[in-house]
């Protein structure tokens, strides 16, 4: 693993535009004061972006009773609704 890159707290507030940049890339940067590490940015996780209608296409399966009489009377009832 390579050396984590590492900034002073004056660095960091000149170079802030850079070392996001850097944690975009998946970086993550130590912040110091007086040589002492005192923070971490590191990136944040990345969210799961789907590529639009069809993108769960065989992943989501149903029972072949889903759209029942008897299902959509139980969950009328598990939600307290008149069926």
């Amino acid at each position: 693993m390579s050396e984590l890159a590492q900034y002073n707290i004056h660095e960091a507030k000149t170079q802030l535009s850079r070392i996001i940049d850097r944690v975009e890339h998946g970086e993550i940067v130590i912040i110091s004061r007086a040589g002492h590490p005192v923070a971490q940015v590191v990136p944040l996780p990345t969210a799961r972006r789907r590529t639009g209608r069809g993108s769960l296409a065989g992943q989501i399966g149903f029972s072949d009773d889903w759209d029942s009489t008897e299902t959509n009377e139980q969950i009328a009832d598990d939600f307290g609704m008149p069926s």
